[in-house]
């Protein structure tokens, strides 16, 4: 039996639906659901990486130490060139809302303008992103790994700066023999190889008293706190020993800044984010045709740029986040 409310001589059925809570239409309200949902699930993976750096403190890399790097430019820039991609993105949503602003007063010029400006800056960010990855998987000075696991990087006690293992390694011409298809083992190939091998940076580093050994633990008191622990040149001769591999760059096996795991979570959050920025961008794309076509203008609304608005807010504001956990805290 039908549920009624009668006001007078008006009766509202009451689930005959035509309500549109908060005034916004299915599209937008179907939006804000993703939106919501997407949040979840960022808020799960941010939690995880919170997790298990509390639980690996002591050896998590220093994201000073780790970014360092701004295109065409050689030297130490920690957090500079991360920065400006936080800038661009951030411009990129006020752009965005100028965009919407104009759509709502019906000036189709602006809306193009601003939408060209958003798309600009969401693939800057994008192949910033894209650049930043290349440079973390190639890696800069490279490291050891040990039995257990653990990164041993390299320091010129001079200088007090990372050393890189190609300044000090030895070339042993012998070391490597690489397979020929005229020897007969045409169905081999050989899997990734760093530039040297184990004996070569272990000769090197041994024909080098200039050069200690830095572990992954952080100092947790006195005037170094908050720096890896640097070892002597007698801890390092000994530490050396215990070496295994050669790790150049990071990648889901091993990282040469430290912790697998960090590489693990950065890969999984920074990639799963990109993959959101660069939907967008192909969004806004589409969308800005539409836009110089004429055909929102005929529909007397600009409702989907206001939608795809609220998708693009919603990545950059994930990304304050995964800024503030990745490159800050």
């Amino acid at each position: 039996m039908d549920s009624t409310i009668t006001t007078g001589t008006a009766e509202e059925n009451v689930w005959g639906g035509g309500n549109r809570p908060l005034g916004a239409s299915y599209g937008k309200m179907m939006m804000w659901f993703f939106i919501v949902s997407d949040a979840l699930t960022f808020s799960g993976f941010l939690a995880a990486y919170g997790f298990s750096r509390f639980k690996f403190i002591e050896t998590w890399p220093i994201a000073d130490e780790v970014f360092t790097h701004v295109p065409f430019f050689h030297g130490n820039y920690p957090m500079i060139y991360v920065a400006f991609m936080t800038f661009v993105l951030i411009m990129s949503s006020v752009t965005m809302v100028l965009a919407v602003d104009a759509g709502h007063k019906m000036k189709k010029n602006a809306v193009i303008w601003y939408m060209f400006l958003t798309i600009i800056g969401g693939a800057i960010f994008v192949g910033s992103q894209a650049w930043e990855w290349g440079t973390f998987i190639k890696g800069d000075y490279g490291a050891v790994e040990t039995n257990g696991g653990r990164i041993l990087q390299f320091v010129n006690a001079e200088t007090g700066e990372r050393a890189a293992i190609r300044d000090f390694a030895k070339t042993i011409p012998t070391e490597r023999t690489e397979h020929e298809r005229k020897n007969g083992v045409w169905f081999f190939d050989e899997g990734y190889l760093p530039s040297y091998s184990l004996n070569e940076v272990v000769e090197g580093f041994k024909a080098h008293p200039n050069i200690l050994i830095r572990t992954e633990a952080i100092v947790q008191e006195g005037e170094n706190e908050g720096h890896k622990t640097l070892l002597t040149r007698e801890e390092s001769l000994k530490k050396i020993k215990d070496s295994k591999y050669v790790v150049e760059g990071a990648n889901l096996i091993r990282n040469e800044y430290g912790s697998r795991l960090f590489a693990d979570f950065f890969f999984f959050i920074t990639g799963f984010h990109g993959f959101h920025v660069f939907s967008g961008v192909v969004i806004n794309v589409i969308i800005f045709f539409n836009v110089v076509l004429g055909t929102y203008e005929r529909r007397g609304h600009y409702e989907m740029v206001e939608k795809v608005g609220l998708y693009w807010h919603f990545v950059d504001l994930v990304w304050v986040f995964v800024f503030t956990f990745f490159y800050l805290v």
